[in-house]
Formats: C-alpha cells, sequence, structure tokens
C-alpha cells in the first residue's frame, strides 16, 4: 500500500490538525478532543486506524478493529503511539502487554538508544505503566550487563562526582601534611567516599520512596502538563511520531543514558533505575573501601617537620633522624663569619695612636675614633651571633614541640581508626541495603 500522504492532502491535513488537538487533550486532562468530523483513513498510513484506536481506548469501547488495521500498517510504530499516549493521558494502565514489548525492541550497547526508546523508559520510570513498566525496563537493562561497558570507577565519579583530592580527618587538623601520607590518607579517604556514596544512594532512593508514599497517580488531571511531561520526552517523541516535530537530536549511548541518569540532579526516577543497574559495581566498590578503612595506620612514619625528614615512632621521634635533623638546623641556622681582623687592627691601631698623641694632639683624636670603630664592629659581631644562636635555639625548640605534637596526633589517628573502621562497616551496610536489586527493588 502506497503511504504517500500527498495522495490526499486535506485528509492528512485533517488528520494532523486532529492529532495534535488529540495530544494537547492528553496532556492537559487525559481526554481526547470532541471530532466534528469523521477522519479520512490514508491508505497504508498507519497513524489514522492508531488514532481511532486511541480514541475507542479511552472511551471505554473494544478497539480491536482499528488497531488490526494500525498494527497490519506499522506494528512498532503504533504500538509506540499508543504506550507512550496513554502514559501521558495517564492511563498507562489500559495498555496490553505485549504492546511495551513491540513498541521498545531491542536494546543494545552497541547502538544508541532511539527517542522512542528513551521516552518508554522515562514513562515506565515514573510509573505510567506501574511495577510491570518498571520491571520490564529493569531486565532490558539487566540482559545486557550495561555495567561491564564501563571503567567501575566512572559508575561511582558519576553517582558522587567532585570528591576531595585530599581528606583531612580530624586527627591530623594540626598536621594537614600528614594526611598526604599514603598510608595515613588511603583509610581517611577511603571512609569519606564510603560515607558520599552511601549518602547519594540514601538521596536517590529516599526520592523515590517518598514518591511512592505519595500514591499519587500518573496523570495530568491537574491542567499543567509541563510539570509532569518535559517537550523533550514523551510528547516530543509523539509529535514526531505524528509528523508535527522538527528534526530529532543526536541519540545517547546506553550507558551515557545510565551515567547522565546518576549524576546530581538528574530525573530521580531514572537514577532509582540507574541506581540498580549499577549496583554490582557499587556493591563490589563499597566492599573494597571498607577493606581500605580496616587497614592498620603503620607503626612508623616519615614526616617533614620544618623541611626536615624526622622518623616518628609510638614512643616519640627516632633518635637519629631528629640528631640528624638537629645538626642541619644548627649548620644553616649559623652564618659562617671570617675572623674580625679589621676590627682588632683597628683596636690596635688606635692603642698606638693614643701612645703617640705625646707627638701631636691629633694622633689622640685618630686614635680615639679607630679603638670607637674597632669596638662597634665586636659588638655588631656578636650581637649576629648572639642572633643566630637565639634563631637556632629556637627552630630546635619548635622541631621538638612539633615532633611530639605529630606524635600525639598518631595517636589519636589510630584511636579514631577503630571508630572509623566501625562507621564504614555501617555505610557499606547501607549502601548493600540501598541497592538491593531485583523487581522489588523496583
Amino acid at each position: 500500500m502506497s503511504t504517500d500522504l500527498t495522495a490526499s492532502p486535506p485528509a492528512a491535513t485533517e488528520l494532523h490538525r486532529y492529532a495534535e488537538a488529540l495530544l494537547a487533550h492528553l496532556a492537559a486532562n487525559g481526554s481526547a478532543p470532541p471530532q466534528t468530523h469523521e477522519l479520512h483513513d490514508v491508505p497504508g498510513y498507519w497513524l489514522p486506524p492508531a488514532v481511532e484506536a486511541l480514541v475507542t481506548i479511552l472511551s471505554g469501547d473494544d478497539p480491536i478493529e482499528p488497531l488490526t488495521r494500525a498494527a497490519g500498517r506499522d506494528q512498532q510504530k503504533t504500538a509506540l503511539f499508543l504506550c507512550l499516549a496513554l502514559a501521558v493521558a495517564g492511563h498507562g494502565g489500559r495498555i496490553h502487554a505485549s504492546w511495551l514489548g513491540t513498541a521498545f525492541g531491542e536494546l543494545s550497547t552497541e547502538r544508541p538508544v532511539t527517542h522512542g526508546q528513551r521516552g518508554l523508559w522515562l514513562a515506565a520510570a515514573r510509573g505510567a505503566y506501574g511495577p510491570a513498566g518498571k520491571i520490564f525496563v529493569l531486565r532490558k537493562l539487566d540482559a545486557l550487563a550495561v555495567q561491564e561497558e564501563a571503567d567501575p570507577r566512572t559508575w561511582v565519579q558519576a553517582l558522587a562526582p567532585g570528591e576531595p583530592s585530599v581528606v583531612v580527618p580530624e586527627s591530623l587538623v594540626d598536621f594537614p601534611e600528614m594526611a598526604e601520607i599514603p598510608e595515613l590518607a588511603r583509610p581517611a579517604q577511603a571512609a569519606a567516599r564510603l560515607a558520599r556514596l552511601r549518602a547519594r544512594c540514601a538521596e536517590i532512593t529516599s526520592a523515590k520512596q517518598a514518591d511512592q508514599e505519595a500514591s499519587t497517580p500518573l496523570t495530568n488531571s491537574a491542567g499543567s502538563p509541563a510539570t509532569t511531561w518535559a517537550e523533550d520526552e514523551p510528547i516530543a517523541v509523539l509529535r514526531s511520531l505524528i509528523g508535527l516535530g522538527g528534526p530529532e537530536g543526536p541519540m545517547g549511548s546506553l550507558t551515557a543514558h545510565l551515567l547522565d541518569d546518576l549524576r546530581p540532579g538528574a530525573d530521580p526516577h531514572l537514577a532509582a533505575i540507574a541506581l540498580h543497574v549499577a549496583a554490582p559495581i557499587l556493591r563490589e566498590f563499597a566492599d573494597e573501601l571498607e577493606s581500605d578503612t580496616q587497614l592498620v595506620p603503620p607503626a612508623t612514619v616519615t614526616v617533614s617537620l620544618l623541611g626536615h625528614r624526622i622518623v616518628l615512632h609510638p614512643e616519640g621521634p627516632d633518635q637519629e633522624s631528629f640528631a640528624q635533623a638537629e645538626q642541619e638546623i644548627v649548620a644553616t641556622g649559623v652564618i659562617p663569619r671570617r675572623p674580625p681582623i679589621a676590627a682588632y687592627a683597628l683596636l690596635a691601631l688606635g692603642v698606638v695612636a693614643v701612645v703617640a698623641f705625646v707627638v701631636h694632639g691629633l694622633f689622640a683624636v685618630l686614635g680615639v675614633a679607630m679603638l670607637g670603630l674597632g669596638g662597634w664592629l665586636l659588638r655588631k659581631r656578636h650581637q649576629a651571633n648572639e642572633a643566630d644562636s637565639r634563631y637556632v635555639t629556637a627552630q630546635l625548640s619548635e622541631l621538638r614541640e612539633l615532633a611530639d605534637g605529630a606524635v600525639w596526633a598518631l595517636h589519636a589517628y589510630a584511636r579514631e581508626a577503630e571508630a572509623r573502621a566501625k562507621q564504614a562497616a555501617e555505610d557499606s551496610t547501607d549502601v548493600n541495603r540501598l541497592i538491593r536489586r531485583g523487581p522489588r527493588a523496583a
């Protein structure tokens, strides 16, 4: 049969006009607009009998005759049109079980997700087809093992992005550089990651639970379709199906859709499904993080204090490394100076000049000046030596204080380790509970 709409322009125009009005009514109040004229069939075109079947379903009558004609012309488009239109109207429960499978088609990790599949995916996630619709989408996704198509950390990063590069536990607040030591950083970082992972899982599942507890049917009786169906979702697909939409945008891959659904700010209904798809990865990652938090803190660590490498033991700083640091402070804190030859020479000449004042009075004046200058030079040298000594003493005192403080910080870190591991075990248990998969979780 010919599907050329130009063969009957008046009929096509009337059909599109009514189909557009039909979508507007469905989105506004879930009903079909009154027909002022009987729609004429277009030979070979699936839409006229599909519209007739939809109107018949909404009126509560048997749609078998127009449905058979529409499916005979294009079974997949007919099923997609009816499934999305009934979902938008808030009557998704009226679809036949077989329609959803026909409309959805086959998913593949090697092909992009079509706009129709994404529209059905969203409608099912929002509960348009009841629990059976969510289970249908979950089974489609489970069959592909989608989570194996990307690096596990990519899924975790999508779920909880923007983690800090360094986590400073409370015990190391005064020594943040110690938090970068791998042996100390790994358990603290793992505990922080696990807490963030649990918080995001709880956020997604609590939003889903709140939606379920509301028990609000998915209808548009409030007359505000934009709050329920965004224009780039099922309605846009319907407009494209009936020939009213513009060119479709690019299609995303299955993995890309799921990763986007996991990110903060995504639709909570889609996030709930994506969370269950990623459950095996998240469960394994949570177990690894919990294991990392149970690592025993090292008995000794090497830290940089005032630019010197000091080995710290539980009983205190290592004497050998501490003594070497003290030597380096003394060596760098005392500025090497030449012997005060000039000062002594001036003093000697000054004495000679004073003695020679009997020859001429000017020698006495010159001698006093040289004695004064020599004494000033010696005084400046003495003051500089004292300043060096004070600096070295202060540095040595600060080094000792920092070393003792770092040892106490390590003790506090070790005391935190037990509480950290206990909290991590609770977080890991919560994560596993929140992401429990299967039809019940849907």
